[in-house]
């Protein structure tokens, strides 16, 4: 019988995370099947004999899960799921898989990013490059405002950091539609508030961790911003209006935009814009948290394949499925 095959996403390509772990961890999945490296999004035609996916961002077809029938596992490197097409793996019996070890990597770079933008950094950067040596109007971190617009996990790893910054006349506002938004927000010495638009009035800064492809920032509330305020937003891109921010921006009704997305694409817009800041999909990326999320794709494949049930799986309803019980053994 031909041995079975796990497909690897072309993360696992690049050279600049390169490590011992990796690599070992890539050798012990090939003593379990055959590797294959793949790009693009996955159909029917790529289906036959794979037992098991680490996955990147791109789209996985329906046909992909319906032409499958060796198929296990679909281990998302990351937490993005939105291209996973978790219904149609479900229907056909297949476990999906998120990897939630780069939370604190993320909220590193949100406290990054409020700092950097307090300080405007960005500014003087680029007026020293272009020989203005002026000192300009910039603002402590200490005794500011501080929002975060989405208090999940990555929001309270921002909240831990941020509150010893902030001091004790530092004020962090939360606002999440979680019935224990009150409570914990307490606990972390965070005070709730019921309406977002509150973070955009009173904030000196507002981060964004919501989940999901909703716009939910838009002129209305870019306007309600601060002039000398900032919006950061590690998530997703199209949780802001792109037109919107440019007009605010341009009309200086806030400061700095940054965005952990490329300048390509629906971004294209914020090309040459000095005061918008984006980066290459990389605030969850650094050398130890691709270590952390390789090495949790490599044992939850490699459970799947074994007949174990790994860790984080995102459709716990799966697990009731005919086919899922028949694999799942240990």
């Amino acid at each position: 019988m031909a041995k079975k095959k796990v497909l690897l996403t072309n993360i696992f390509r690049n050279e600049e995370f390169a490590s011992e772990a990796r690599h070992g961890g890539i050798e012990k999945l090939g003593e379990l099947a055959e590797r294959q490296d793949y790009d693009g999004e996955l159909t029917g035609a790529e289906a036959p004999g794979v037992v098991g996916v680490i996955a990147n961002s791109a789209p996985i077809h329906d046909s992909f899960y319906e032409e499958g029938e060796d198929l296990r596992i679909v281990a998302r490197w990351g937490v993005g799921y939105e291209n996973a097409n978790v219904e149609a793996a479900t229907k056909n019996g297949v476990l999906v898989t998120i990897t939630p070890v780069h939370m604190d990597t993320v909220a590193e770079y949100a406290i990054t990013q409020w700092l950097a933008t307090m300080k405007r950094v960005y500014t003087l950067n680029r007026l020293s490059h272009g020989g203005d040596f002026s000192i300009i109007r910039t603002y402590d971190a200490q005794g500011s405002t501080l929002g975060i617009y989405g208090f999940g996990r990555i929001g309270q790893e921002v909240a831990l950091r941020a509150r010893p910054l902030l001091g004790e006349d530092g004020r962090l506002l939360v606002y999440d539609i979680r019935p224990d938004i009150g409570e914990l927000a307490a606990k972390l010495g965070a005070e709730s508030v019921d309406d977002p638009m509150t973070l955009f009035r009173e904030c000196d800064t507002v981060s964004l961790h919501v989940s999901g492809e909703d716009t939910i920032v838009t002129y209305d509330n870019l306007c309600a911003m601060k002039p000398h305020a900032s919006l950061i937003d590690p998530s997703r891109g199209l949780l802001v209006n792109d037109s919107d921010v440019n007009r605010a921006i341009a009309e200086d009704r806030l400061c700095y935009y940054v965005v952990d997305d490329p300048v390509n694409g629906p971004r294209e817009i914020h090309k040459d814009n000095p005061r918008i800041i984006c980066t290459n999909h990389n605030g969850g990326i650094t050398v130890e948290s691709t270590i952390r999320l390789d090495q949790m794709t490599f044992e939850q494949v490699s459970d799947a394949i074994g007949g174990r049930q790994p860790d984080h799986v995102l459709n716990p309803e799966v697990l009731d499925h005919p086919r899922v019980r028949g694999f799942l053994t240990a």
